[in-house]
């Protein structure tokens, strides 16, 4: 199944990485579009795909073998992410053989982007 991006730009830049890196983007942003009832906002920041609804955002930033997240809540959650690495400055590191926690990323998709 092919990703339909929002945004021509974030289509582009997403195009330079592994096919394995392209398809978890597309798993994480059908949760983050899954998590909340309005439709966010796609769009490069900074060159690094973003989804905004008002002032909150969730940022994608992708690696050769993982992906980085970015979401005011996942520092909340961190109990329930115990076996994947989070960052100093609260990014959760998720690798291409790491499982998806996609019930966990769901309420930290849903919470962050709350309006």
């Amino acid at each position: 199944m092919e990703t339909i991006y929002m945004d021509v730009q974030v289509k582009e830049y997403m195009d330079k990485y592994p096919e394995e890196i392209v398809a978890m983007y597309a798993c994480l942003r059908d949760l983050i579009f899954e998590s909340v009832t309005y439709e966010p906002e796609e769009k490069l920041w900074a060159k690094l795909p973003s989804f905004y609804v008002a002032d909150n955002f969730i940022r994608l930033i992708p690696f050769k073998d993982h992906m980085n997240i970015e979401a005011q809540a996942i520092t909340k959650h961190a109990n329930e992410l115990a076996g994947y690495k989070i960052t100093p400055k609260g990014m959760l590191q998720l690798y291409l053989k790491q499982e998806v926690p996609a019930e966990v990323l769901k309420k930290i998709f849903s919470e962050t982007l709350l309006e």
